[in-house]
């Protein structure tokens, strides 16, 4: 698959919520996800999909998700680009906010091979 194609079903799949047939479907077994921060209990990058998954678990173990916003992909070259935004409370702290955040995703052989996460913190 092109970057474009992988791009459009990725962006389908999310819209859809999807996430963990995406992540079946479109990422590279050693995937790099690298977010802006390191957050409590959880390292600013995870390798590979079973990394990606605990990374998953803790978001929603950790979240309450009350909204979400989805918008692109935008396509660069063997990249593209996804916009979020979101209504969470956090769960440990009770504290409700609004997040956006822009994610790069690095396509290489018909796979997602990295996504990077740049926000506010």
């Amino acid at each position: 698959m092109s970057t474009n194609e992988v791009a459009q079903k990725f962006a389908a799949l999310i819209k859809e919520h999807r996430e963990d047939e995406a992540q079946q479907a479109l990422y590279a077994p050693d995937i790099v996800s690298v977010e802006a921060v390191a957050m409590q209990n959880m390292p600013a990058e995870a390798r590979g999909l079973d990394a990606l998954k605990e990374k998953g678990r803790w978001w929603r173990d950790n979240n309450i998700v009350h909204g979400a916003k989805i918008e692109g992909p935008f396509p660069h070259g063997d990249r593209f680009a996804m916009v979020y935004e979101f209504d969470v409370t956090s769960k440990p702290t009770g504290d409700r906010r609004q997040m956006k955040e822009v994610a790069v995703y690095t396509v290489r052989s018909g796979k997602i091979a990295r996504e990077e996460f740049f926000y506010s913190t």
